[in-house]
């Protein structure tokens, strides 16, 4: 029994080696659709080093840095160049800070967007003097529109030329900043266009010095039809400095968004960070925007990232509200190694049910052959078909002997050879009496 025994066990451990094989075999399978790890690595395009977004990268970057992401930050001419450097994929940059109004032209299947981050007025200043009510009377003028490549001068151009105004009907320079500013009070230029938030030193500046004057857009409405980009807003009086009445009067502006745009090779992972950063961000709202109204999905030019979307309609993914950032990604990235688990594990648990049942499927195989000697030996066989019967029974009992079973059998094998004595001896009683018996002898007690 000692070596039927260990024949069992063998064939539990070949069972569980080749189960073991198969399980590796499918583990790197599976492994071959576990997605890459999120970068540690990124760089952002932002603009002047003196702007918002240059400012908001930095804080993106302090917070970033907590969950191991290093941001590195590009400091640029603005929105446009920022999209040019998004389509080369050369250029290293993943992530840009894009204006609204700045990407239609460059519009490409291969740049999405995570979110809109907050508005940015467009200010247009002119001397009190004679300050313009619209748009139309810069014709003529010198305007100071912002550098070659920034979203102040691609929206401001968009403006101008739908009151029919080009560089031929006015004079644009590219000052922008503290240096369009000084060259308004110097009177070197006869209007400045701006696209900054309003605590920004430039408006600040502006709006608190005499002789200068804010211009409202009486035809805001007609100018969001035109430009969808653009969303129409009130500055209350005093809104900006109650003790200094900043601005004297409500005036009504118009601001496209700031919004964050990727390449289309941005790892998934990260967006729910980002996204999670700017809310952290930007989500305590301003003086245009109201709390929790940004990040946002609205007012964007390129097409919204799946994955963003997912984000802004159920908020940050469950491991990401209780783990750490890594954490949360590793076991989001091993999560497809849970179907060979989920093959494989039940399967373990049936591996000695099965050999268990091929055991006992051979013990009843015998008493099966025994039963049917015992029902032919009732039917009164002649001597010689006895002797028949001893011989199927000698063929039996080899079968048994040969078996390899667990200890947890033994009953049942030790009662199969028992029975099959029994029958052996009846056989032969009847082979000596030459007469077939009263009484089948499987139901006598073996006791």
């Amino acid at each position: 029994m000692t070596k039927r025994w260990a024949a069992w066990r063998g064939q539990r451990s070949v069972a569980s080696i080749a189960l073991g094989l198969a399980a590796v075999i499918a583990f790197a399978v599976a492994y071959q659709w576990v997605k890459p790890p999120p970068p540690r690595h990124i760089a952002v395009a932002t603009g002047r080093a003196d702007g918002a977004y240059y400012r908001f990268a930095e804080q993106y970057r302090a917070r970033l840095a907590r969950e191991g992401i290093d941001l590195d930050i590009r400091e640029t001419s603005g929105s446009v160049e920022n999209i040019a450097l998004l389509k080369d994929p050369r250029s290293g940059i993943d992530v840009a800070f894009v204006q609204g109004g700045t990407g239609g032209a460059a519009a490409t299947d291969s740049l999405w967007s995570l979110a809109s981050l907050y508005f940015e007025p467009l200010w247009v200043f002119t001397p009190a003097a004679g300050a313009p009510a619209d748009l139309r009377e810069l014709r003529g003028r010198r305007l100071a529109v912002g550098p070659e490549g920034s979203g102040t001068r691609e929206v401001a151009l968009k403006l101008l030329a739908a009151q029919g105004i080009d560089n031929r009907a006015a004079r644009l320079t590219p000052l922008t900043g503290g240096d369009a500013v000084r060259a308004l009070r110097q009177r070197e230029v006869d209007a400045v266009f701006l696209i900054a938030a309003p605590g920004s030193p430039a408006i600040t500046e502006m709006l608190g010095k005499p002789g200068f004057a804010l211009l409202s857009f009486p035809r805001a409405d007609a100018y969001t039809k035109r430009f969808p980009f653009l969303t129409k807003l009130v500055l209350p009086a005093g809104a900006l400095s109650l003790e200094k009445d900043m601005p004297p009067r409500d005036t009504v502006l118009l601001a496209p968004a700031a919004t964050l745009a990727v390449r289309g090779d941005f790892h998934p992972a990260l967006v729910d960070l980002v996204l999670s950063v700017a809310e952290s961000i930007h989500g305590q709202g301003g003086l245009f925007e109201e709390a929790r109204q940004f990040p946002s999905p609205d007012h964007l030019e390129f097409p919204l990232m799946s994955e963003a979307q997912r984000y802004h309609k159920s908020g940050p993914p469950f491991l990401a509200r209780y783990l750490p950032f890594w954490a949360a990604t590793l076991v989001d990235r091993m999560k497809v190694l849970l179907v060979p688990l989920l093959v494989f594990v039940p399967l373990v648990r049936l591996v000695p049910g099965i050999i268990d049942w091929r055991i006992k499927s051979k013990i009843t195989r015998r008493y099966r052959d025994v039963v049917e000697v015992d029902q032919e030996l009732a039917g009164g066989p002649s001597p010689a078909q006895c002797g028949a019967l001893l011989a199927r029974l000698d063929r039996i009992e080899a079968d048994v002997r040969a078996l390899r079973v667990p200890l947890s059998y033994s009953d049942a094998y030790y009662n199969l050879q028992v029975h099959l004595e029994l029958v052996r001896r009846h056989v032969e009683e009847t082979q000596q009496a030459g007469t077939a018996p009263a009484a089948h002898p499987l139901d006598q007690d073996p006791s």
